[in-house]
């Protein structure tokens, strides 16, 4: 078989969102391939989303949207789940978390973007909020996405008439298992390397949980309208997430209305079910290892 040409590259690219990490279909060294390819595959992807958005627009997205809106979203779960001395520093960075997708920034967050399936997924996104036909059979239909400390959300936000949908939220909580802490300046232990410890798992049910919960807490006046809205909540299934089981998410948002603090319950109910071990119990074990062996 010949190897894939530039163009079948380019096409591969824009209908599945993968690239080849080396760049082999072109030219030059390591160094110039990648930076050919690079340009290659995101002027093509800026050209396609370009064709298939032509006619279409999104939500308008409010002029009074910023640090100040991000952070009443988000500012009732990070005091709820950090401690005093650490919550200012990760509203910090929250509060200016949010890139909204839309006409104006899609282009440079294309073309400027390190991941190339990042790049692709945020091009779907945009496409779905504009009403458009999405770039591949298996493109994702997303309304957020999350990376490191960045959340990307779509206008399609502020269209949202669930009641129990926070898009802010939920990506927001992704950050606390995407970042390290001491990315923040936070101390971190071998133990506590991540600004929350997240069961892999239980990642999107700890998202979903927070979205619903932080929903709760907005309307809710009183500890009984808690619980009254959280049964609310788990009174019909509004998740379709195949990695998350919705009476799950119901049951810890009913858990959490009930308690003094629910994001404590939040992050109980979505932790590791073991602990990583110290560095202690790690020379302990390897103490022991060496006497057997000995033995």
């Amino acid at each position: 078989m010949s190897p894939p040409t530039v163009a079948e590259e380019i096409e591969r690219y824009l209908r599945t969102g993968d690239a080849d990490m080396l760049g082999d279909a072109w030219p030059g060294d390591i160094m110039e391939r990648g930076r050919r390819q690079h340009a290659d595959l995101r002027g093509a992807l800026v050209e396609e989303v370009r064709r298939l958005a032509k006619g279409h627009s999104h939500e308008p997205v409010p002029a009074n949207v910023g640090v100040e809106f991000t952070r009443a979203k988000v500012e009732p779960m990070v005091r709820g789940l950090f401690t005093r001395a650490e919550q200012d520093v990760v509203l910090a960075t929250l509060e200016k978390s949010v890139v909204y997708v839309t006409r104006e920034t899609i282009e440079p967050l294309l073309l400027n973007h390190s991941y190339d399936r990042s790049a692709w997924d945020l091009a779907n996104l945009y496409l779905l909020s504009v009403g458009a036909k999405l770039l591949g059979k298996e493109a994702p239909r997303l309304v957020g996405i999350s990376e490191e400390t960045t959340c990307y959300v779509s206008p399609d936000y502020f269209a949202e008439d669930d009641p129990f949908a926070d898009f802010i939220v939920h990506e927001a909580a992704h950050i606390f298992h995407n970042c390290k802490r001491r990315t923040l300046g936070l101390r971190e232990t071998r133990t506590k390397e991540w600004l929350l410890d997240i069961e892999y798992r239980q990642r999107e049910t700890f998202a979903y949980s927070c979205e619903a919960y932080a929903c709760v807490v907005a309307r809710a006046k009183s500890p009984a309208e808690r619980k009254a809205l959280a049964a609310d909540y788990g009174s019909k299934v509004r998740i379709s997430e195949e990695r998350v089981d919705p009476s799950e998410v119901a049951s810890i948002v009913a858990e959490a209305a009930s308690a003094r603090n629910g994001w404590k319950v939040l992050l109980a109910r979505c932790a590791p079910t073991t602990k990583p071990r110290s560095a202690r119990q790690l020379a302990r074990e390897a103490t022991a290892a060496r006497n057997s062996a000995e033995v």
